[in-house]
C-alpha cells in the first residue's frame, strides 16, 4: 500500500475508534519552574496514545544538562525524549529545537536542531542574539512536527509572566499563539502561595495572551483534595478561568525528572542492609538519569553527595558526567571529594566513571582549544592509565555494544566532546562497529563514555555481584517498569482532571 494511503487509512481508523476530531494542540505552562510541567506533559502524551491518537511532545527551548541522542545522532532535552517514549514514538530534534546546556553560571552551550552552534553568555543570548531568527527556527520545527503528529503536547518554560523576558520569549505564549494551542496553567500548591501565583500570573498577561488560557491545574496537593473545593471556586472567581483539576502529590509513580533540582531530595547518607552507591554531586552534573535504573534495584541504596566522609562509607562510588569537566574536577579536588575517592579505591571500594567522570579518572585532561574555558590542562585522579584531549567536535551517537565478555546486546548513547586514549587496550565495552569503549582496570575500577550503560541488566548484575552473593537477583525489566509508570501516571491524571473539558477545548 502506498505510504499516503496507509497514512489515510491509519487516520480514518483512529477517527472511527474515537469520533473526536482534534484540531488544536495542547500546551502546559507554569507559574514558575519545577511546578510539574514535564511530568504532566508525559502523562498527557500517554493518555492521547491510549485514546487512539498519535501525539508528540514539543518544547521550543529547554535549559538542562540532562540530554539525550536521537536515532539520527542529534541532541535534545531528555524530558522530550521521555515524553516521546510515553507517546510511543522515536524522539526527534523537532520536539526540542533549542537546547541550552549551562557550562558555568554565566554561559551555556547552544544546541540548535540537535547540533551545537557555540557557547554564549546569558547576556549575549538574551540581549544581543537575533531572537527572531531563533523564533523562526522554532516555529519551523513545530510546523514540521505538527504535520506528522496530532495532538502536539507543548510544554512551556519557567513562568509565563516574566515581564522582562516576554519580548524575547520563544517558548511560552508566543509559541501558544503561533500554534493556536489550548493552554493550561499549572500551579504548585506544595510550595505555597497558590492564589497569589496563579492570580498574579494571569493578571500580568495581555488580553490576547489571556485568551489562550483555557484552564488551571493545581498540582502537588497533599491530603484530601475535597478540602480544596472552596479554594477551587475562589480561584475561578478571581481569575475567570476554570480549575480543570487538582492533582494529588505522589511518590509512588516514577517518571524521570528533567532538572537536577530533584537531586537535592536525594542528598543523604548510607543505609544499613543495602548496597550503598554514592554518586558524586558535581556542580555541572549532567545526565543524572543514568542512575535511575540502578536506584530502582531493591538491593541498592543510591545517594548523591560531595561530602568526603559519606563518600568513603559507600560500597560503590560513581563519578558522573559533567558539562564542565575541568571545573568540576578542580572543585572535587578542592573540597576533598577527590581525595576521598582515591582513598576509597585504595581500600578496595568500586569506582566507576561515566563520560566526564571517566575522563576525570585518567591521568590528564587537556583543553588546547578552550572548549570548556581558559584552563588548558588539569591532572586527573590517576586511577586509570588514560589521557583525554577535549575537542570542539561533539560526539552524539546511539550505540549498541557488548559488555566485557558477555555476548548480550546492550544499548546506550554517547554525548561528549573529547577523545580518550591509552597505550593499553583494555575496553569495558565493544561497540557494534567493533570500536572499543572505555577502560577496564579491574572489577573495582573502570570508566566508559556510554550514558545508559547502567540501564542494562548484564552490567548491573556484574556491578552488584560481589555484594549480593546471598541475595537472589530479582528479575527486573526496566522497559516494562517504565511503561507501567506511564500508564499509572495517565490513570492518576484521568482520575483528577476533567478530561471531557480538556477534549472539548481541543476540538
Amino acid at each position: 500500500m502506498p505510504f499516503f494511503l496507509f497514512a489515510l487509512h491509519e487516520t480514518l481508523q483512529n477517527q472511527m475508534s474515537n469520533p473526536r476530531i482534534l484540531t488544536k494542540p495542547i500546551m502546559f505552562v507554569g507559574t514558575a519552574s519545577d511546578v510539574g510541567k514535564s511530568v504532566i506533559c508525559a502523562g498527557f502524551c500517554r493518555i492521547f496514545k491510549q485514546d487512539g491518537y498519535h501525539p508528540a511532545p514539543f518544547k521550543a527551548q529547554n535549559m538542562s544538562l540532562n540530554s539525550y541522542v536521537t536515532p539520527e545522532g542529534l541532541e535534545l532535552g531528555r524530558a522530550q525524549a521521555v515524553q516521546a517514549e510515553a507517546a510511543g514514538i522515536p524522539c526527534h530534534t523537532d520536539m526540542n529545537p533549542v537546547l541550552l546546556k549551562p557550562t558555568n553560571d554565566q554561559s551555556s552551550q547552544v544546541i540548535l536542531n540537535g547540533k551545537p552552534v557555540g557557547n554564549q553568555s546569558a547576556y549575549e543570548y538574551f540581549k544581543t542574539t537575533d531572537r527572531e531568527e531563533l523564533f523562526l527556527a522554532v516555529k519551523q520545527a513545530y510546523d514540521r512536527l505538527s504535520a506528522r503528529y496530532s495532538p502536539i503536547v507543548m510544554e512551556g518554560a519557567g513562568s509565563i509572566s516574566e515581564l522582562n523576558l516576554k519580548k524575547r520569549d520563544i517558548t511560552n505564549l508566543r509559541m501558544a499563539l503561533h500554534a493556536g494551542a489550548a493552554t493550561y496553567l499549572i500551579g504548585d500548591i506544595d510550595r505555597g502561595g497558590i492564589f497569589g501565583s496563579v492570580y498574579g500570573t494571569i493578571a500580568l498577561l495581555t488580553p490576547e495572551e489571556r485568551q489562550c488560557i483555557k484552564g488551571i491545574i493545581v498540582n502537588k496537593f497533599r491530603g484530601d483534595s475535597r478540602l480544596f473545593e472552596d479554594g477551587k471556586k475562589m480561584l475561578e472567581e478571581l481569575t475567570g478561568v476554570p480549575v480543570v483539576g487538582v492533582l494529588p502529590f505522589f511518590r509512588d509513580i516514577h517518571i524521570e525528572e528533567e532538572d537536577s533540582v530533584s537531586l537535592q531530595n536525594k542528598f543523604n547518607t548510607t543505609k544499613e542492609g543495602k548496597i550503598n552507591v554514592a554518586v558524586i554531586l558535581l556542580k555541572r552534573l549532567s545526565n543524572f538519569t543514568d542512575f535511575d535504573r540502578l536506584e530502582k534495584d531493591p538491593r541498592v541504596h543510591l545517594f548523591y553527595t560531595s561530602q568526603p566522609e559519606e563518600i568513603t562509607k559507600a560500597d560503590i562510588i560513581i563519578i558522573p558526567g559533567s558539562k564542565n569537566t575541568l571545573d568540576d574536577l578542580l572543585t572535587i579536588k578542592n573540597n576533598g571529594a577527590a581525595a576521598a575517592i582515591i582513598t576509597a579505591h585504595k581500600n578496595g571500594k568500586k569506582i566507576i566513571g561515566i563520560c566526564g567522570g571517566y575522563q576525570m579518572m585518567g591521568e590528564l585532561i587537556e583543553d588546547p582549544d578552550h572548549v570548556e574555558g581558559s584552563l588548558e590542562s588539569v591532572p586527573g585522579l590517576g586511577l586509570l592509565p588514560v589521557k583525554t584531549v577535549l575537542k570542539p567536535l561533539k560526539t552524539t551517537l546511539q550505540q549498541q555494544f557488548s559488555y566485557r565478555e558477555n555476548p548480550e546486546v546492550c544499548t546506550g548513547y554517547e554525548i561528549h566532546m573529547g577523545e580518550t586514549t591509552s597505550e593499553i587496550n583494555s575496553p569495558v565495552t565493544v561497540l557494534s562497529n567493533g570500536k572499543p569503549d572505555g577502560y577496564f582496570l579491574d572489577e573495582n575500577c573502570w570508566g566508559s563514555y556510554l550514558h545508559g550503560i547502567l540501564d542494562n541488566a548484564v552490567v548491573i548484575e556484574d556491578l552488584l555481584s560481589d555484594f549480593s552473593k546471598e541475595t537472589v537477583a530479582e528479575t527486573f525489566d526496566y522497559y516494562q517498569f517504565k511503561e507501567l509508570q506511564y500508564d499509572r501516571l495517565a490513570d492518576h491524571i484521568r482520575a483528577h482532571v476533567d478530561m471531557e473539558m480538556i477534549y472539548k477545548s481541543l476540538e
